[in-house]
């Protein structure tokens, strides 16, 4: 439980879950308070017991009482012997998983089933931003290995280039891929900087005059799938080469760009697909996005004031969509909000457009995947930590090779492309189904309330636009 004031909040993990609706609700809960009893620099481990540091006073405005730690305006409390020992913080601990365990059966793990082939004629053109780790980097080694051409978007050009060495690398040593061995493959590093407006414009002119691509009549499916997420600890508001906050920056913006320019140089074949990589966590009524802070951009006051502000030269710089003061937290499930949004009206405008024909843009939700470049900003025991409770312990989190087919399944997949508009998703922990999930348990949802308001869509199309320049 999270409090933003000086009050105090006393809500013991086991109270916490044992409020929970369901099963998920209390792993999330729990996982919530693992998070913040790890993920900080607040806290620190004793030998005896587990205490608040006095160091670190950038977290005073967090005032918490959990059976594991106390916060800073509770470091008196140790004279009353209110900090628990080691032995206790563990027996209580104990008894918040075995609430989980005793109440509710957990699903088991079944064996990993075969990958999906996708048929097709002729090979595809497939462009990725965010290609060079996580769910990004299984899919691209996906289509590769099926024989489609791949693009590697990258933050750098080494980047593209070391990831496309590396794929060329396992596929040629897997052993269960033999007729791949040797077999170059057919992937195009190149530079797309999504934190820079000006990089992706170079981007942009790169491929206009790409007399391979032209050959090919231009690119059958854009993959937005780049994003980055700041340490929830963060204070400190991280900015775009243009001013914009970082997350919402790169995470939407720069996409936005992107796909702006990709379509008014036309280099998008008729009857293409772009797949957008959300989150759940857009959702404030879903499981992960019901923890910590929520998604929500009100009434759109910072992009307001921000393309208000241009008017008089200034640069247009905004901490957070809503006007609101920065969280990090915040701003990444603003981020998938963003994405949400910009996939509907994206194809709210294609479906108006006659310069371009059949082009479908969907969305989904890969899941809780803690093993990727995502969490890169975290810290480190508490990605190493969080990941094996996810993933491992209680079979909520899913694999980046799932991610990666979830991805792979909405690029190439005849049955989603064919429609547009539509946003996919499943049950946590549906990666213990394999590929097999992709059409049953992962399938098309609804989004959250927030992204079904069309007018609300439509003011934030138009402020993007004016925010990078078109």
């Amino acid at each position: 439980k999270r409090t933003t004031n000086s009050t105090t909040c006393s809500t013991d993990w086991h109270i916490l879950i044992n409020q929970s609706t369901s099963s998920t609700m209390k792993i999330y809960a729990l996982l919530s308070c693992l998070a913040m009893a790890i993920n900080t620099n607040a806290f620190t481990l004793n030998p005896h017991r587990l205490v608040a540091s006095t160091s670190n006073k950038q977290h005073e405005t967090t005032r918490c009482s959990s059976p594991l730690y106390s916060s800073e305006s509770n470091e008196s409390n140790a004279s009353n012997g209110n900090n628990l020992s080691r032995r206790s913080a563990v027996s209580k601990s104990a008894q918040s998983l075995a609430a989980i365990f005793l109440t509710n059966s957990l699903l088991p793990t079944n064996p990993a089933l075969a990958d999906i082939q996708y048929p097709y004629t002729t090979p595809k053109t497939i462009l990725m931003t965010g290609s060079n780790s996580g769910i990004g980097y299984d899919a691209a080694k996906r289509m590769a290995k099926q024989g489609h051409t791949v693009i590697l978007a990258c933050r750098s050009l080494s980047k593209a280039k070391d990831t496309a060495t590396k794929i060329q690398l396992e596929l040629n040593a897997d052993s269960n891929s033999s007729s791949n061995s040797n077999v170059q493959l057919k992937l195009i590093p190149k530079e797309c900087n999504l934190a820079d407006l000006t990089s992706v414009r170079n981007f942009i002119s790169d491929l206009a005059n790409d007399t391979d691509l032209k050959s090919k009549g231009g690119i059958d499916a854009l993959c937005l799938n780049a994003g980055i997420a700041r340490n929830t600890a963060a204070k400190d508001v991280l900015r775009t080469a243009q001013g914009f906050e970082l997350t919402i920056g790169t995470n939407h913006l720069g996409h936005f760009l992107l796909t702006q320019e990709i379509l008014k140089n036309s280099l998008l074949k008729d009857g293409a697909n772009i797949v957008v990589t959300a989150s759940g966590v857009h959702d404030p009524d879903s499981p992960g996005g019901a923890q910590g802070s929520k998604a929500t951009l009100g009434d759109l006051q910072g992009l307001e004031k921000a393309v208000a502000s241009t008017s008089t030269g200034a640069s247009g710089e905004f901490d957070m969509v809503d006007g609101g003061e920065f969280d990090p937290d915040k701003a990444y499930k603003d981020s998938k909000l963003c994405t949400v949004f910009f996939m509907k009206e994206l194809q709210q405008r294609l479906d108006k457009d006659t310069r371009h024909k059949g082009i479908n843009v969907n969305a989904f939700n890969p899941g809780l995947i803690v093993s990727t470049g995502l969490f890169r900003d975290q810290n480190p025991l508490f990605t190493k930590v969080f990941d094996f409770a996810a993933t491992d312990l209680f079979k909520v989190g899913e694999s980046p090779h799932w991610g990666g087919g979830a991805l792979e399944y909405m690029t190439l997949d005849g049955g989603v492309i064919s429609k547009g508009g539509q946003y996919y998703t499943s049950p946590p922990g549906s990666s213990k189904y394999g590929d097999q999930a992709f059409g049953k348990q992962f399938a098309v949802s609804d989004v959250s309330k927030e992204a079904m308001d069309d007018v609300k869509g439509k003011r934030f199309w138009e402020l993007s636009e004016k925010l990078v320049g078109i």
